[in-house]
């Protein structure tokens, strides 16, 4: 897969709640159905749950359990495997069909670095924290057969990111990487590891503390458990 054209955002997508059958959330509801928005979004540190979940002013993570919070601020998501998914499924992936709140355009988003640093405008500082894990919504969201399965075998999963400096953003707005750390633990490695080939697992303890903290205690308890 080529990502040759400027790093850019193609879109910024928010959700409502809204109410589902396919959903495990106690009161029947998710945000998962993002959509594009114009004008500029303010994107900050969220709270560890409730309204505040989401880094995005006017999105809504409805299920706190498994989403939002400071480790899981922005959902990104290359439009390069949203078009490699749309060739396999048969059929259009707007922006925003997976959930995440920003579709890029030439971001390696699997291939980037826990840890990496992105500047997305002209304020706002985002990090790497690791690769998304799909769930029943997102299974129930897309209509497809053995999603979840289908999904993390391809594993191509976008990345979530911390907020390190707070700013606003909209659809144009240039993707710079200003950081690189000096390890090998992609997203792609990270998901594969904590999902179907978890003898990866000890690789993930070289992104130490910029890794998603769940992430990072299920890499230490194996190397533990191995040890013992």
């Amino acid at each position: 897969m080529s990502y040759r054209s400027a790093m850019k955002l193609l879109s910024v997508n928010l959700g409502r709640a809204k109410a589902v059958p396919y959903t495990d959330h106690p009161e029947g509801v998710t945000g998962i159905d993002k959509q594009p928005v114009g004008g500029a979004v303010r994107v900050r540190e969220p709270g560890p749950g409730g309204t505040e979940a989401s880094g995005l002013a006017g999105d809504t993570v409805c299920d706190t359990r498994h989403h939002g919070g400071p480790d899981q601020a922005v959902y990104a998501m290359a439009r390069e495997d949203l078009d490699d998914w749309e060739r396999e499924l048969g059929r259009p992936l707007p922006n925003g069909s997976f959930g995440e709140n920003l579709t890029t355009t030439g971001v390696d988003v699997c291939g980037a670095l826990i840890g990496e640093r992105w500047r997305v405008g002209t304020d706002l500082l985002l990090e790497v924290t690791s690769g998304r894990i799909p769930c029943r919504t997102f299974q129930g969201h897309l209509g497809e057969e053995r999603w979840v399965k289908r999904f993390t075998e391809k594993g191509a999963p976008g990345a979530y990111l911390r907020v390190i400096e707070p700013g606003k953003i909209r659809e144009g707005d240039p993707v710079e990487i200003v950081h690189r750390p000096g390890h090998e633990v992609t997203v792609a490695l990270q998901f594969r590891a904590v999902t179907t080939e978890r003898e990866l697992l000890p690789r993930l303890l070289a992104a130490g503390g910029a890794l998603h903290p769940e992430a990072l205690a299920t890499a230490r308890k194996y190397v533990a458990g191995r040890s013992s």
